[in-house]
């Protein structure tokens, strides 16, 4: 190769590579966002992970650990994690599905939705907040690209 063409390509080259890195940018904007919102939901008990599973739980009835993790892309064994003091505080129950004793059954129990109702004007006024500083449009346009990012083809959980 020319030398003039190798110092070109390397003087192209970025000096540092996490200003490229989409997965350091996306975990430093989720440590951000996600300690904000976790400081807005303290008052309540709750964390922002455990505020979205108890969403997600929400007027579902009953589903399986597995079919909870696909709906908030989380692997099993870091959700089964977040569910252990959500079921210590009597939150969510997991019980082994009576159709399939392999499989474990979530649902929200009354003190469970008592809690994030109560926590619900908190996520509220962080989430009014957020989207006033960052701007409700452009706010969409990220949630939607995130989102699709989930169909990027990748199976970070495949077993």
């Amino acid at each position: 190769m020319d030398g003039y063409v190798l110092e070109e390509i390397m003087s192209s080259a970025p000096t540092n590579l996490g200003d490229l890195c989409n997965n350091l940018a996306l975990r430093k904007a989720a440590r951000y966002l996600g300690a904000t919102y976790d400081k807005a939901l303290g008052p309540a008990g709750l964390r922002a992970t455990q505020f979205s599973i108890l969403q997600m739980l929400n007027g579902r009835g009953e589903v399986t650990i597995g079919h909870l993790a696909e709906m908030i892309a989380m692997d099993r064994t870091t959700l089964a994690s977040n569910l252990k003091p959500l079921a210590r505080e009597g939150l969510v129950t997991v019980e082994p599905s009576a159709a399939d004793r392999r499989a474990r059954i979530v649902a929200i129990t009354p003190e469970g939705l008592s809690r994030m109702n109560a926590a619900l004007p908190l996520w509220e006024a962080v989430q009014e907040r957020f989207e006033a500083n960052f701007g409700a449009e452009e706010a969409a346009r990220m949630r939607a690209s995130l989102q699709a990012v989930l169909g990027t083809g990748f199976e970070p959980w495949a077993e």
